[in-house]
């Protein structure tokens, strides 16, 4: 699994190779506090579309699929690309457009 990880790390710290860039303590730590808060947002995301295809019953798990079934996964995730930021629409995962209430 931490491999998943790591691969996301090159992929947010391309400049230098996956490393974390600088030389200050101060700036590190606050660079690693950010990708564990990116970390944990995208498995949060990754666990809800999990469990919204499981919920509907159509795929039959062994016990083995379910060991192997883990929300850490980047294969979604565009890094590059442009992201187009909707605040009138939530994130909905089935598929219909929840509006957010006019204020």
């Amino acid at each position: 699994m931490g491999e998943s990880w790591n691969g996301g790390n090159s992929v947010v710290y391309f400049g230098k190779g996956g490393d974390i860039p600088g030389n200050r303590r101060d700036e590190q730590e606050l660079t690693v506090l950010c990708l564990r808060v990116a970390q944990a947002s995208i498995t949060y995301l990754n666990t809800l579309l999990i469990q919204d295809i499981l919920a509907d019953g159509s795929i039959e798990l062994t016990e083995e699929d379910r060991r192997g079934i883990t929300p850490l996964f980047w294969s979604h995730i565009s890094p590059y690309g442009e992201v187009k930021v909707d605040m009138t629409r939530r994130i909905s995962l089935h598929g219909d457009i929840a509006r957010l209430p006019d204020e």
